[in-house]
């Protein structure tokens, strides 16, 4: 059987879905760690819970718009666990819309009520956001894997995820991915992308991330913290 027919290769999904959960979770240490953070750690922590549930708005639509109606189309007996994964989708959006809320809030504020209105937001929304992520990985991809082939999964990932965003997007979000993964999931995730735009990505990239990294999860030192007052 040639590399076209071969079933969809869905590991992507877990990583993505890992990623989401592994920084959801590091967000929460952190806003339950004294000291908490202040001043341009505390900005970019809130600019960043923001990029996630945009990054998230997005995985949800490409799914909506893209995979599951053609999942549907090759197996119609799917359609009753499709439309319970969009009935989640609508049950998080909302949610999703509170967090985006608070993490800007808390990103211009300086007031602790609001780093706690934004742990409630976190909160509220790892409730039902984990749930789902594990059931499309339990459930769906399975299911999706038998009703694709790896070419209309890679052409639907290409559509939806790889070709609206540009080179700087696709770079930051690579190290995100990549943050902390194992051997085989860095194997997946870097191959995604042909060698030459690959080793832009990984290379040119590494330090900016390195950076936003640094902001959102080292603490400050007082001298950090005096010189920003």
């Amino acid at each position: 059987m040639g590399t076209g027919s071969t079933q969809a290769d869905t590991r992507m999904m877990g990583i993505v879905h890992g990623a989401l959960r592994r920084d959801l979770d590091r967000v929460r240490a952190v806003l339950t760690s004294e000291p908490y953070p202040e001043h341009e750690r505390r900005r970019a922590l809130g600019e960043h819970v923001v990029w996630m549930m945009e990054f998230l708005h997005a995985h949800h639509t490409g799914e909506d718009e893209g995979l599951w109606p053609l999942v549907r189309e090759r197996d119609p007996a799917a359609g009753p666990l499709l439309d319970s994964l969009d009935a989640d989708h609508r049950r998080i959006t909302p949610v999703a819309v509170a967090l985006t809320a608070a993490g800007r809030r808390y990103a211009s504020t300086a007031t602790d009520e609001v780093r706690v209105e934004l742990l409630a937001a976190l909160d509220t929304l790892t409730g039902v956001l984990v749930p789902h992520l594990e059931r499309e990985v339990d459930e769906a991809m399975p299911v999706v894997a038998a009703a694709l082939t790896n070419v209309e999964w890679d052409a639907w990932d290409q559509k939806y995820n790889v070709k609206p965003k540009s080179l700087k997007q696709l770079g930051m979000e690579g190290h995100w991915l990549l943050d902390g993964i194992d051997p085989e999931g860095c194997q997946i995730v870097v191959h995604l992308v042909p060698p030459v735009p690959r080793f832009i990505l990984l290379r040119g990239f590494a330090r900016a991330y390195q950076r936003r990294t640094a902001a959102w999860w080292q603490p400050q030192t007082p001298a950090q913290s005096v010189v920003q007052h």
